[in-house]
């Protein structure tokens, strides 16, 4: 979804891209916060520490900044594909929880505040410690 971001008018991914033989179209043009190109971002990073993936990010929060951001907040856009898109009033939690969460991850440079060889992140980017000793879990 990121090269999506490049092609479209505000620079936001949609929630649906096709992937076809002659190019990427947008099936569905809204963008609603959603976290996980940026924690893509952040995990390909991590593991390559190609900048490419920082400036990706930094794209895609700009964007955010520039498109869904209200007095009070982001909005959710209807049309990633329109510079002048209607927002959709509406910030899903995920937005403050995650997405902001991967950000952050993305940006920070001390690799030990998140460190991938003692922590992992459940699918709502909450920190577990990995267990070291299962002895008494079986």
């Amino acid at each position: 979804a990121v090269v999506s971001t490049q092609s479209t008018g505000t620079g936001l991914s949609p929630e649906q891209a096709v992937f076809r033989f002659d190019g990427l179209s947008v099936s569905q043009t809204e963008n609603h916060l959603r976290p996980e190109t940026v924690e893509s971002l952040f995990v390909l990073w991590r593991v390559t520490h190609n900048p490419i993936y920082r400036e990706w990010g930094w794209n895609i929060f700009q964007a955010f900044e520039r498109v869904s951001r209200t007095c009070y907040g982001y909005s959710a856009v209807q049309d990633v594909t329109d510079v002048h898109t209607a927002l959709l009033d509406k910030m899903e939690s995920f937005y403050l929880a995650e997405t902001l969460k991967y950000f952050y991850l993305l940006f920070e440079d001390d690799e030990n505040v998140y460190n991938f060889d003692e922590m992992v992140l459940n699918t709502e980017a909450h920190p577990l410690p990995i267990m070291k000793d299962y002895s008494g879990y079986y």
